[in-house]
């Protein structure tokens, strides 16, 4: 199997639709096409103007949705060095497939007779197959109008203005100076549409250092491309083109870091999973009463796993704690009490775990349950995979806050259970602190199926910061080898003293920003300032080497070195740059109290800097730093204490 390579090319995302291709614009081979709901629209698109292949000198992506192709026709127009005859294709992917508009223009001195010809075919695959490099024994099929495949999906292209000839060809005459343009529109038929983009939100950042603007900007529009209807709801795929379709852990955390934008797809993600919350026990798709699920795939594309499969062990603790977070960022009460029956029914998944939460492997689905879940996610750090059932450290430290969340959201209403749930909590923090902690001096990433403790020291510890479960001393410790972990262009994966590490392997030496942005937010919040301040650069500088853009994974050492298959856009990459405004700022709303808190990283490590726009119980806050970090609340919420906090560096 050949994972075809992403790196190179430009994507253009409407979910559920995305558009790849290389530089040129066409459509050539594995992964290009245009795909909507993970069956491929087009397989090959290609342009040609009077027989000749336009030669391509600049590709451009506009917004997340739209890019531009130019090309020079070097065999027509005026003699001489200079390109007289150019190509420009513009193309904007929308839900249902895209568009395609070209434009011939001719400024040379003399008319321009010459017959634009389009080909286009599908081949209907599935994305897994794309994916998995398997689509040679597929047959390819040309179409002018439309297509069908023998499961229904239909594909069909409409021409404005009309061809002048058999297929998608038109006959140009171009006087000097004028230019010609025809638009093609390509859809799959058998469908419904299913836009949720919505206005984009209207937070805006002006900073000293320019690449924080563009980063928050970019990352706003990519998560707008990437939202999706269910039902009446709203959530973030998790990212392009592998996984556009709503998944849990994913889209459970692109939506808590993106709580700055509102609550509105925290709320939607929230039903959406609560509607396919696990009800019974099922070995072959991992599903168990109470459990949030993995993802969900249409049943026509659905690959290696189930459509609808539950083979995580994190989602239902972030579950929870996205609730409570959306609530104390102003989601209406009637949301939050209308999803804890959903509450109570994790909880109790939760604590139906005899010991720690832990997970194994049943043979018909992904090997690790956890965020690092390939084969060989979960090392010691003498190379040996970590046999099951595995034990991870930051899903306690998710469960730990889970229960408190959960305690809080059961007091609030009225309900009952909350001091059992704050007993769970303690109990597992102590039962961890004698469990996981390795001589070293930090918590292991897991404990195997022996108990042995995976005594790799990995990101994952930083996922424990900001919850809870550690005491002074031991965030500081974990602080202090987070810091090592830490390269100029965000955390390594695991540290570069552990056997198996590779700066290109998928969990084993990478980048990740999510998990970058999730640990710097746990420093910030424990008050370890000066590596939240590095964190902060680093994904800075990663911004600046992707176009803002950042994918879901790179290598980070020296220079931060493309992943080649890495998903891009990617919901929760995306989702770092609001999250870095929730760091800088210190910002911890707390809506039920009544009261917002504001305690800013001092010094900025982005300069001075002013956000506005920024969405706390459905109104704006608009904040502004000074370099030093002192705060400056220009309006708030009404009805909301808007408390600044001091704080200065820490350790």
């Amino acid at each position: 199997m050949r994972q075809p390579y992403l790196h190179e090319h430009v994507t253009c995302v409407a979910a559920p639709a995305t558009w790849l291709s290389g530089p040129s614009g066409d459509l050539r081979a594995d992964p290009d096409g245009l795909f909507v709901e993970d069956r491929r629209v087009l397989a090959r698109l290609a342009v040609t103007v009077a027989g000749h292949d336009p030669v391509p000198i600049g590709a451009r992506r506009i917004g997340a949705a739209a890019a531009e192709f130019v090309a020079v026709v070097r065999e027509l127009g005026d003699d001489g060095a200079d390109p007289t005859v150019t190509l420009t294709r513009r193309r904007e992917a929308g839900p249902r497939g895209g568009t395609e508009t070209l434009v011939l223009a001719n400024a040379s001195h003399a008319t321009l007779r010459a017959t634009v010809e389009v080909s286009a075919a599908t081949d209907f695959a599935t994305m897994g197959v794309v994916k998995d490099g398997l689509t040679s024994d597929l047959s390819t099929v040309d179409f002018a109008e439309s297509a069908s495949a023998p499961d229904g999906m239909t594909v069909t292209v409409a021409a404005e203005p009309a061809p002048s000839g058999p297929g998608l060809r038109w006959d140009v005459t171009l006087p000097p100076g004028r230019s010609w343009t025809a638009r093609l529109t390509f859809t799959r038929g058998d469908v419904e549409p299913s836009a949720a983009a919505g206005d984009p939100p209207p937070l805006a950042v002006a900073a000293d250092d320019r690449r924080l603007d563009a980063l928050v900007r970019t990352g706003i529009e990519d998560l707008q491309a990437l939202r999706r209807a269910d039902g009446p709801d709203v959530y973030y795929t998790a990212g392009s083109p592998w996984y556009l379709t709503l998944f849990g852990r994913d889209s459970l955390w692109a939506a808590r870091l993106a709580l700055p934008l509102g609550t509105e797809v925290a709320a939607g993600t929230l039903r959406a999973l609560a509607r396919r919350q696990g009800t019974r026990h099922d070995p072959d798709t991992d599903e168990e009463p109470g459990k949030i699920l993995h993802e969900v795939r249409p049943a026509d594309a659905s690959y290696h796993l189930p459509p609808v499969y539950y083979g995580t062990v994190d989602a239902t603790a972030l579950w929870i704690s996205t609730l409570a977070d959306a609530w104390r960022w102003g989601l209406p009460p009637a949301e939050v009490e209308a999803l804890l029956p959903n509450v109570e029914r994790a909880l109790a998944w939760l604590g139906g775990h005899d010991g720690f939460i832990a997970y194994r492997a049943n043979g018909k689905g992904l090997v690790n349950h956890g965020w690092k879940d390939s084969g060989d996610g979960v090392q010691h750090a003498d190379g040996r995979i970590a046999e099951g059932p595995l034990a991870l450290s930051e899903v306690q430290a998710y469960a730990f806050r889970a229960a408190l969340d959960g305690a809080a959201l059961l007091d609030a209403f009225a309900r009952p259970g909350a001091e059992t749930w704050r007993a769970w909590a303690a109990d597992l923090a102590e039962r961890f602190r004698k469990a996981f902690w390795c001589p070293g001096g930090y918590p292991a990433i897991a404990l195997d199926g022996s108990g042995e403790q995976v005594d790799s020291i990995a990101s994952n510890m930083g996922h424990l910061l900001g919850t809870g479960l550690l005491n002074a001393d031991e965030s500081r410790a974990v602080a202090g080898h987070v810091a090592a972990l830490a390269s100029p262009f965000g955390l390594r994966t695991v540290s570069p003293a552990s056997a198996g590490y590779n700066i290109l392997s998928y969990h084993l030496g990478s980048v990740w920003p999510h998990d970058t942005a999730i640990t710097l937010l746990g420093l910030a919040r424990d008050g370890h300032h000066t590596q939240a301040a590095a964190l902060v650069r680093a994904l800075l500088a990663a911004g600046e080497r992707f176009g803002f853009r950042l994918p879901e994974l790179y290598g980070g050492d020296d220079a931060a070195t493309a992943y080649p298959a890495s998903c891009r856009p990617q919901a929760w990459s995306a989702a770092a740059g609001p999250a870095l405004l929730t760091a800088l700022l210190g910002l911890d709303p707390d809506v039920p109290a009544g009261r917002v808190t504001i305690s800013p990283l001092a010094p900025s490590p982005a300069g001075a800097f002013r956000v506005r726009g920024l969405r706390v119980a459905g109104a704006h806050l608009d904040v502004s730093v000074a370099a030093d970090g002192t705060p400056t609340v220009h309006s708030g919420p009404p009805g909301l204490q808007v408390a600044r906090k001091s704080s200065s560096a820490g350790m």
